[in-house]
């Protein structure tokens, strides 16, 4: 009787022990899903840098006097334009 109660036992201790390592909120999801968080805050910050360079852009066009550079060079980019002095370079 009383081995029969150390093996149900240390049967229920593995099985437990088994999922708190390998289960679906174990040790080794845990690894994955911090692995997860950092590739997320990567991106975040990236993104982040990208939205400031953005809002950037964009303040020099919504003030009263709008960057001349600015205008230039998205009104080329739009156009397809170039100016007499600038230089072409055709690639393949």
């Amino acid at each position: 009787m009383t081995l029969a109660l150390y093996a149900v036992s240390s049967l229920a201790v593995t099985y437990f022990l088994f999922h708190a390592q390998h289960g679906a909120r174990g040790l080794e999801a845990r690894g994955a899903i911090r692995e997860s968080l950092r590739e997320m805050e990567t991106e975040l910050a990236t993104l982040t840098a990208e939205r400031k360079s953005w809002e950037q852009r964009l303040a020099l066009v919504r003030d009263d006097s709008i960057d001349r550079d600015l205008l230039e060079e998205s009104t080329r980019a739009n156009l397809g334009r170039t100016h007499k002095n600038d230089v072409v370079i055709m690639g393949r």
